[in-house]
């Protein structure tokens, strides 16, 4: 062989080898490539899934607190219900005592009864009002019985309270129990 041809080879060699790193490096740089597109799409993955999940635990927060509230507003219902019959209970006393002349006992029951009232309208116990002749309404009255109106003004008005309502807060515990005309 001759120089040239022998030089020729070892040109062509360290061609091939040029390119042969060429691809590889090539190869590396899409390899590199798709690996980091890999990562970056898990990592969006993992971002959606963190927004998710927070977004899911401040709705959490947001529904628990709303229920304490609630809870605390509406603590005591079980125990003003209870104390409801003998609120009216009093008023039948009180309303039987001032008829005798008994002013003692009038005074003292006046007093006990004035005590409870206050003392439950201080945890958020309202009378709701419902007077003889207002006009019946179905969604904060409960009709109790019908009866002929005494009068023709009457139709459809209530004629009488048979028990108070109470609200605790914004809730109806007991709607008032009323006689309409009819």
């Amino acid at each position: 062989m001759s120089k040239k041809e022998s030089q020729n080879d070892i040109e062509k060699e360290q061609l091939e080898t040029v390119e042969n790193e060429t691809v590889e490096v090539d190869e590396q740089v899409v390899e590199e490539q798709s690996v980091e597109d890999k990562l970056q799409e898990e990592l969006k993955l993992e971002k959606d899934k963190f927004l998710r999940l927070f977004a899911e635990f401040e709705n959490y927060k947001r529904r628990t607190s709303k229920e304490r509230i609630e809870l605390f507003k509406t603590a005591s219902q079980d125990v003003m219900v209870s104390l409801l019959p003998v609120i009216d209970d009093f008023d039948r006393a009180y309303a039987e005592i001032s008829k005798t002349e008994e002013k003692d006992l009038l005074k003292g029951v006046e007093l006990i009864s004035n005590k409870l009232k206050t003392t439950l309208q201080q945890k958020g116990l309202e009378v709701i009002e419902a007077a003889q002749g207002d006009v019946f309404n179905a969604d904060n009255h409960e009709a109790i019985t019908q009866i002929p109106a005494p009068t023709e003004d009457l139709k459809g008005k209530i004629i009488d309270v048979i028990e108070k309502g109470y609200k605790l807060g914004d809730k109806v515990i007991r709607f008032p129990k009323v006689v309409i005309g009819q």
